[in-house]
């Protein structure tokens, strides 16, 4: 029996606002896992490349500014901000320098964001704790889990790129990613004073970091009403993205610091100064008070507020391209 045009209106009206009656009719078709988990994995290493190729120079500054022990001036080897630093990079090293470390990042950046959305996206089920839907605790927890495993993945990597960056000569003097790699295993080994020395630091960043940035993200867009325009949807996408990573930066810059201090050179050669992560953070308090835990704050939200955004935004549409392409 067919519905009267009054009926169907009636219908209509009863539908959840901004979703059309063919949407119900016809729903995504949904992917099997490995698939799903496959596409992820390409969204989210595209999604780092662009991220880390326009962020680098950046990351190179905050971790200049980081690595800095003492406030006192020492000439032209002393930072007083974000565009001094950046100022006296380009007239003693070079332009080039601004992507020194850029290599291992490269190369770790694939597999670390793979691991970073597929590792959100499939812990999340985990973290429902009967609820229906995701919730806000949900987004929180499984960016926690993605950070810790993503942090244990890349750390080699974080311990060459953070030497590289520290290296202060001309970018054509400094050496290259895999001898600083060679030197470091070849003086300090595999273990936890060596190649991965700094593994806790990394977890604290990076856990602290997803688990606030997918947490607010998630939340805050779920919460927001989507717009039908593009233009607006996608504005509104880019600041829920800048946002969260900004928050995010704001609360896990400590384990940062700790991070660059252990990992990079130590302040006089053959002591080791900064060992573990919360005793690293307690030595830059006690020496050089509160306000140094924050040192690079301004370049760190820099990158990650807009690396942020551009990250998310890269995953989400690669991601529907990618289901479209192959479903």
């Amino acid at each position: 029996m067919s519905n009267t045009p009054t009926q169907q209106s009636a219908a209509a009206a009863l539908l959840p606002p901004r979703v059309h009656p063919q949407q119900l009719q016809h729903p995504p078709k949904e992917l099997p896992a490995l698939k799903r988990a496959a596409l992820q994995v390409m969204a989210g290493g595209s999604a780092g490349f662009v991220e880390v190729c326009i962020m680098q120079p950046l990351d190179v500054v905050k971790t200049r500014m980081q690595l800095q022990n003492t406030t006192k001036p020492l000439g032209e080897t002393h930072y007083t901000g974000v565009f001094d630093c950046f100022g006296k990079m380009y007239r003693q090293e070079g332009l080039f320098s601004f992507w020194k470390g850029i290599l291992p990042p490269v190369i770790a950046e694939t597999p670390k964001r793979a691991i970073k959305f597929v590792c959100f996206e499939q812990t999340k089920p985990l973290f429902l704790f009967g609820a229906p839907a995701p919730t806000p605790l949900t987004f929180s927890l499984a960016g926690l889990t993605a950070g810790l495993v993503e942090a244990i993945a890349v750390n080699p990597f974080e311990v060459v790129k953070v030497a590289q960056q520290a290296d202060r000569t001309k970018m054509k003097e400094a050496a290259g990613t895999w001898s600083v790699a060679r030197r470091i295993v070849r003086t300090d080994g595999l273990g936890f004073r060596g190649l991965n020395k700094g593994v806790t630091a990394t977890m604290g960043r990076n856990g602290v970091f997803n688990m606030v940035y997918f947490g607010f993200y998630h939340s805050v867009k779920n919460y927001v009403p989507a717009f039908e325009d593009s233009t607006h949807e996608f504005l509104r996408k880019v600041l829920i993205g800048f946002t969260s990573g900004t928050l995010a930066c704001f609360v896990n810059i400590p384990f940062d610091v700790a991070k660059s201090r252990i990992q990079g050179p130590q302040p006089q050669a053959g002591i080791i100064k900064y060992k573990a992560t919360l005793p690293s953070i307690g030595i830059v308090y006690r020496e050089e008070g509160f306000r140094a835990l924050y040192k690079g704050l301004v370049p760190k939200v820099m990158r990650l507020g807009p690396g942020g955004a551009i990250m998310l935004l890269v995953f989400e549409y690669a991601y529907e391209f990618l289901q479209a392409e192959f479903t």
